[in-house]
């Protein structure tokens, strides 16, 4: 049923995009083939019309169209007005394949220079324009008139940029607004029905229905999954927003989204933890899930869900007694001992998570935040410092990769045939990434997609040919497949893209010659274009993909020691956050250039380890959460002993805290450890290194760390958790008889002993995650050097010698 759903929506999205790009390829298309003698004298350009309606409309909202009018208003002052002088200036008729390749070179850097300053849209829309001012003027040479030419190209955008405006507002605007508030509403229901999953699947577990807990389990996945998509939706469209309210409407709407965003996306952590509570398939014992236990979970669940739904705005009916939201909980009440074995610790941690879940629902927004002047300061302050740091060597490499690939594309296609050279030069221009992508399979997806569409618009103007209205109403189901090319995994929107523009620039036009020898030209010439791309991509920038991984799993390995190591420093609070977002970033990272690796070929060197990135990747992540529950348990413990009782504040930081910073500095020297040994090129080159320092000789002592992951039995994270425990009874012990020593019971003691249970929890299963990730981290380093024998705790001590 939901696949069902899910694929009704995906035809409605596609049906909807390729319905508005057929709407304003129309457009363009009446005006151009239909239109009174001026539109034809000042839009001599009609192909690029169709290019900007592409670029602009797809996926588009009318905030996207409409800043799409204000960022091709920029392309052309970047583009136009530096043309017409230059074009001036050199004239014409003295213009070769050589000097029109440079221009175009020169200008598509200076262009593309100031990279976090420009829109990608805008980029694209200037260097097209640039490929066509400077290749036509070359082809009709003397003929070119050096004003007019360029403002002949800029009216041929203003056209397609008017088109898709015109699009968007018929039969009614499609806005960003709506679709943002759609994504909250399903965000909303998508996590109410994730908790009553994960209760269901959390009671059936305990009454030992393991099918029924795990079928629930597999439609919170693909939920989650849902979920994420849904995220993705809001990031794309809330900065089209603005676009489409008045001025004294943005800052309120905005701020009241992004706190709504913000909620809804922090609960994400609690559901992980419920997930991870049942992934784990450790038995729930049923003496523990009984009477007045049960029903008290059962009444936090709708407390929690009925929250949930005052987030999203949901109008709900009065307040019963069951489910105000300020009545204590009497399940919690029940809970007054630490557990004795590790057995109880998932049910624990599951209250703690649905605990959790309740807390950050109800969490008002915090006051200490940036004010909006302090924001707009430290923004220009931070695009000033980006443009800057504009001039450094990572930052300038997309600027003359760009250029170097646009001037030699133009100077080979124009080469092969001067009168379609534009031809070589549009792919590289409107195909513009200003991040690092998979090279070989994005060319491969842009070449299939031109010549899947040039191939549609030949049999399109073969079956069609006298026809010119039906041949161009035959683009609509065009457009509806390149939607869906879009949406694909094999293709990609730089595939789906492709294909459109293959077949509109065929299909649209007339009076270009034989549609045939026309593909073949434009096949041929998008062929050098993309193939200059790799040439230039390869010589700069020859570091595989692979290498970028392997880099990002050693940044990973090294953000993980410095979380991990805060746990011992006392830190703030906004330290902590900042410390899990840089992980988490990092991690993001790794993810993409691990997908960017597994697209890449091989050639002649050591096939990709895939399999084990996404293993370690996956695991990074657990680790990533299980830290960030750990410090919001320890939030927990602190706002009971903070003003509270003193005594319980020194107990925790003299037992639980010292457990704690003992296993997290033991993960810190293992991800540092392991930082060291993921960016080794090989074990040959360290043996080869040990030589050259005169280092033969190494001390196996120089390695040893506290980590019972690298020198410890497979049951020492369980010895930690035993000692854990005895010492949370003992810290539980003192809090209590210390408040019945002062007669006042003030500490919440149902709280104390779910957070030091859920503490426990966090502490068993990272020393799990860290004997996994060392086994993980093992099988990599044995598949880049299959010739050797993997022993980390020596290549640790190795790579140390060479530094003591």
């Amino acid at each position: 049923m939901q696949m069902t759903e899910r694929g009704r929506a995906m035809w409605r999205t596609c049906l909807a995009s390729a319905f508005r790009t057929a709407l304003a390829c129309t457009i363009v298309g009446a005006a151009t083939l239909y239109g009174p003698e001026w539109i034809l004298r000042f839009v001599a350009f009609p192909a690029f019309s169709y290019v900007t309606v592409i670029l602009i409309i797809t996926d588009a909202t009318l905030g996207d169209t409409l800043r799409g009018c204000w960022l091709a208003l920029y392309a052309t002052c970047q583009s136009v007005a530096p043309a017409i002088i230059t074009l001036r200036l050199i004239g014409p008729a003295r213009l070769t394949a050589g000097t029109t390749a440079l221009a175009a070179a020169l200008a598509a850097f200076v262009v593309v220079l100031p990279n976090n300053l420009t829109h990608l849209v805008a980029k694209r829309i200037a260097l097209g324009q640039i490929v066509l001012i400077y290749v036509i003027g070359y082809i009709n040479g003397a003929e070119t008139e050096p004003v007019m030419h360029p403002l002949r190209v800029a009216a041929s955008t203003a056209l397609g940029v008017i088109a898709c405006v015109l699009a968007l507002l018929v039969p009614f605007p499609r806005l960003a607004t709506c679709e943002v508030k759609q994504s909250f509403k399903e965000i909303g229901q998508n996590v109410t029905t994730r908790v009553k999953l994960y209760m269901k699947a959390f009671c059936a577990d305990a009454a030992e229905d393991a099918t029924s807990a795990m079928a629930s389990v597999s439609q919170a996945r693909e939920l989650s999954r849902m979920s994420s998509k849904l995220y993705q939706t809001i990031k794309r469209y809330q900065p089209s927003m603005r676009w489409e309210r008045l001025p004294f409407m943005i800052w309120r709407w905005q701020n009241v989204n992004d706190n709504k965003g913000e909620k809804l996306q922090s609960m994400e952590i609690a559901l992980r933890g419920m997930e991870m509570v049942l992934a784990s398939k450790t038995p729930i014992p049923s003496s523990i899930l009984a009477g007045e236990v049960k029903d008290g979970i059962k009444n936090m669940q709708e407390r929690v869900i009925l929250s949930i739904k005052r987030v999203n705005n949901i109008p709900q009916p009065s307040v019963t007694p069951e489910t105000d939201l300020e009545k204590p909980d009497e399940c919690l009440q029940k809970l007054q001992e630490i557990p004795e074995t590790s057995q109880d610790l998932p049910f624990y941690f599951f209250l703690f998570c649905l605990r959790l879940l309740e807390t950050i629902s109800t969490a008002k927004p915090e006051e200490n935040k940036a004010k909006p002047e302090e924001k707009n300061k430290g923004s220009v302050k931070s695009k000033n410092r980006s443009w800057i740091s504009g001039w450094d060597s990572k930052k300038v490499m997309p600027a003359i990769k760009l250029s170097l690939s646009l001037g030699l594309a133009i100077f080979l296609g124009s080469l092969y045939s001067k009168p379609n050279g534009y031809w070589a030069g549009l792919p590289v221009a409107i195909s513009f990434a200003a991040a690092r992508e998979a090279t070989f399979k994005v060319a491969n997806v842009k070449a299939q997609g031109t010549v899947i569409g040039t191939v549609y618009g030949v049999m399109g103007c073969f079956v069609f040919q006298r026809f010119l209205t039906v041949r161009f109403l035959s683009l609509l189901p065009w457009f509806i497949f390149s939607a869906f090319l879009s949406k694909s995994r094999m293709y990609g929107q730089a595939g789906g893209i492709s294909a459109a523009i293959g077949a509109v620039l065929i299909l649209g036009r007339k009076n270009f010659g034989e549609p045939s020898d026309f593909a073949i030209d434009r096949i041929i010439e998008t062929f050098i274009g993309l193939s200059c791309s790799i040439m230039v991509e390869l010589v700069l920038q020859p570091t595989r993909a692979a290498n970028v991984a392997k880099l990002e799993l050693s940044r990973s390995f090294h953000a993980l020691y410095e979380c991990a190591s805060l746990f011992g420093a006392k830190p703030s609070k906004a330290e902590i956050v900042e410390s899990q977002k840089k992980l988490r970033s990092h991690l993001n990272s790794l993810k993409k250039s691990t997908e960017e690796a597994q697209a890449e070929p091989s050639f002649w060197f050591s096939p990709f380890n895939a399999s084990q990135y996404e293993k370690l990747f996956k695991s990074l992540c657990r680790m990533a959460d299980l830290l960030q529950f750990s410090s919001h348990a320890i939030g927990f413990l602190g706002e009971q002993g903070k003003g509270k009782s003193p005594q319980c504040k020194e107990i925790l930081i003299r037992d639980v805290d010292k457990d704690l910073k003992s296993l997290t500095q033991s993960i810190g020297l293992l991800a540092k450890s392991f930082e060291e040994i993921t960016l080794l090129k090989s074990l040959d080159a360290l043996e080869k290194a040990l030589v050259k320092n005169d280092n033969s000789s190494w001390d196996i002592e120089l390695g040893k760390t506290p980590n019972p992951s690298f020198s410890s039995p497979e049951s020492e994270p369980e010895k930690i958790l035993n000692t854990y425990l005895q010492h949370c009874r003992g810290v539980a012990d003192g809090m209590f008889r210390a408040e019945e020593e002062r007669e006042e019971v003030e500490v919440d003691k149902s709280e104390v002993v779910l957070s030091l249970s859920a503490l426990g929890f966090c502490v068993e299963k990272m020393g799990q995650e860290a004997i996994e990730i060392e086994e993980m981290v093992k099988e990599v380093v044995q598949s880049e050097n299959p010739s050797s024998h993997v022993n980390l705790h020596e290549i640790s001590c190795k790579i140390r010698s060479l530094y003591k």
